[in-house]
């Protein structure tokens, strides 16, 4: 970004690690402070721009990654007039009815054991759940590193009153409050500027029907908001797994890198992205590493 003249700014989101549900005094605190934290940040950039160049920047946009893609999303929703557009990668969906974390991640925590111990029945279970068929080979690493820990610690924000399994944990029947904490960080849909949205069919940590999917028809709900969304055969949430996997994953950093390229052209110029989309496996031999095409 420096080398095409930006300035460029990043934040740990105001508290990080897996205790950033300490923070804050209610339930939701925490998550809340994120999206404070990135306007804050958008402010002083521009005023530090400022102050700097002698005039404010002739433009702004918002980018990130997974909860950083959440908190692009609610920028674009609840501060609009600071931006003038943005990139979600694989952001995660917060809705106080669901689709959220609590509601597939139990169910994908029950069903796992039995799948890895050869149960064939439990594989339409997590499917059921939202993991993408053909992704198994990459269950046995979410299963060790990501599923039960990103459950707790989210869990531990919004309702730590809970005392049971994290498998055993049902968000429906859970006492008001937990609902409540969870809509003061909920999404709408209604963006208003330029978003581009991308997400791996692969993604095995924030299944792709419960959170690109789902967020891209409650902004087709709310009418016609400037809107793509690419869904990205092959990639899934964590690029480092791609070195690991060659031959069965492609990166999705290339695709943001192209998104954001046409997010210039239609802010700036008024070019139209290509339609959304779900992009094909490249060819034998393409550069996936490097190179991401959206349509044409």
């Amino acid at each position: 970004m420096l080398a095409q003249g930006y300035a460029y700014a990043a934040t740990d989101k105001g508290n990080s690690g897996l205790d950033f549900h300490k923070d804050g005094r209610r339930p939701g605190d925490a998550v809340a402070e994120w999206n404070r934290r990135l306007t804050e940040l958008t402010r002083a950039a521009q005023q530090t721009a400022a102050r700097h160049y002698g005039h404010r920047p002739s433009r702004t946009y918002a980018a990130g990654i997974s909860n950083g893609g959440y908190l692009v999303r609610w920028q674009l929703e609840n501060r609009p007039r600071l931006y003038d557009g943005g990139i979600d990668a694989e952001g995660t969906l917060w809705r106080a009815d669901g689709p959220n974390l609590f509601t597939y991640l139990p169910q994908i925590l029950r069903a796992y054991p039995a799948y890895a111990s050869g149960d064939a029945s439990a594989h339409g279970d997590l499917v059921d759940a939202g993991l993408a068929p053909g992704s198994e080979f990459l269950w046995p690493y979410h299963d060790q590193v990501y599923w039960e820990l990103t459950q707790r610690i989210y869990r531990e924000e919004f309702d730590p009153g809970y005392e049971g399994a994290e498998a055993e944990y049902d968000f429906a029947s859970r006492p008001r409050e937990v609902r409540r904490a969870v809509d003061r960080v909920s999404l709408t849909g209604r963006i208003r500027k330029p978003l581009i949205s991308l997400q791996g069919t692969y993604d095995s940590l924030l299944p792709i029907g419960s959170n690109g999917d789902a967020y891209a028809a409650l902004v087709r709900d709310r009418g016609k908001a400037p809107f793509r969304y690419y869904r990205v055969e092959g990639a899934n949430h964590t690029d480092g797994l791609v070195d690991a996997h060659p031959d069965r994953l492609r990166p999705l950093l290339p695709c943001m890198r192209s998104a954001f390229t046409a997010l210039e052209a239609w802010t700036a110029e008024g070019t139209a992205p290509p339609p959304s989309a779900t992009l094909p496996k490249p060819s034998g031999g393409t550069d996936t590493l490097n190179t991401c095409s959206l349509g044409s």
